[in-house]
């Protein structure tokens, strides 16, 4: 049989001599390796205190986003549950009525719109499908919850606040 890589060492089948019946080098030797890692810079992080730096990349909760104006960007168009490989986006369009321009910018508007989050991948196809940028993934991370109820997000956890009702 062939090896698949050329990693492969023979394995050494010779009696040990009397230094090697001590096990003084092997001692020695795993000493110097633990030595060597106590003055090292250690990879744990005091959580509280301290936080982890994130790669630029990273994909956390979504959010629903507003346009300059304040009104909702979502259209209910469904591509972005559409995209959803996890199927974790669910959402019911209506109609825009009149009086209600100042809400909503286009005339039809996702009257509910809900992610599961226990079902999400994390994977952006839902920002990436989305044509009005109302959808984006954001850099903090799914709070824990004892419920499951509390893992699936509606319009109202998912829309960022508007800027002019501050």
């Amino acid at each position: 049989m062939q090896a698949l890589t050329d990693r492969v060492k023979p394995v050494d089948r010779r009696p040990l001599n009397f230094v090697e019946k001590l096990y003084i080098p092997a001692i020695l030797r795993g000493m110097g390796i633990t030595f060597k890692h106590i003055f090292q810079k250690k990879a744990t992080v005091n959580y509280p205190e301290e936080t982890r730096p994130f790669s630029p990349v990273f994909r956390g909760l979504h959010i629903l986003n507003r346009d300059e104006e304040g009104r909702e960007r979502c259209t209910a168009c469904g591509l972005c549950a559409v995209a959803c490989p996890a199927e974790a986006i669910t959402m019911e369009a209506a109609e825009r009525k009149p009086g209600e321009e100042k809400l909503y910018r286009e005339e039809k508007y996702a009257a509910s719109y809900e992610i599961n989050m226990l079902r999400c991948i994390f994977c952006g196809f839902c920002e990436e499908a989305c044509p009005k940028d109302a959808i984006y993934l954001t850099e903090t991370f799914a709070p824990s919850n004892y419920d499951r109820k509390g893992f699936i997000y509606g319009k109202d956890d998912l829309l960022i606040p508007d800027p002019k009702k501050k």
